[in-house]
């Protein structure tokens, strides 16, 4: 087997799953993880998130494409540095998702939820990162896109990155709502992807 589509397989799977196993640990507690589109929230919200559960599902589609027909979709770049160099990135966001999902604990969601009772996590990566799960996932989509650089897989990664950018945008406005000053406060101090960004 290419080795780049063993890179890819296993930075696919670990992952997914680590995302899947955090969902399930969570419901086996009554924990509704996946609040994506649902819920009272405003129709914009609702739509952005709606919207990203697509794209997020369809990028795994994607990946699995270019995995499979990896030696039949063309690469835009074909240097197996940069290919490294996404496995790398792609390595790097699994590492800082996995880390942002077991930083929040049970106060973890995928979506906005105004029902939930969850507290503001400001320690850990999140000193770094208002957002590392997003962050995580835009290292996991770009990693993976470098190591599989052809067209259909660039075009879901921009997308992607597009949406999961607004995404932030609708949860911030949520959180400034749902802890007011102490999320002002933590959101001057801190970057909204990573130190400076």
């Amino acid at each position: 087997m290419n080795q780049f589509k063993l890179l890819g397989m296993i930075i696919f799977l670990v992952f997914y799953s680590s995302y899947f196993i955090k969902m399930i640990l969570q419901r086996r507690q009554g924990i509704k993880t996946d609040r994506l589109g649902r819920g009272a929230k405003p129709r914009r919200t609702r739509n952005i998130e709606i919207l990203l559960k697509t794209a997020t599902y369809s990028m795994a589609l994607v990946q699995i494409i270019s995995i499979a027909a990896y030696d039949y979709l063309p690469l835009l770049i074909p240097s197996a540095i940069i290919r490294y160099i996404g496995a790398v990135i792609g390595f790097a966001g699994i590492f800082i998702f996995i880390t942002a999902m077991v930083t929040m604990q049970n106060n973890w969601r995928a979506g906005v939820d105004p029902l939930a009772k969850t507290t503001l996590i400001t320690h850990g990566i999140y000193r770094f990162s208002r957002n590392p799960a997003f962050l995580g996932f835009d290292l996991f989509y770009l990693g993976f896109t470098l190591l599989f650089l052809n067209i259909l897989q660039l075009i879901f990664f921009l997308c992607c990155i597009i949406i999961l950018h607004l995404q932030i945008l609708e949860e911030e406005k949520f959180l400034i709502t749902a802890f007011g000053s102490d999320y002002n406060n933590y959101k001057q101090r801190t970057a909204r992807y990573f130190i400076i960004l």
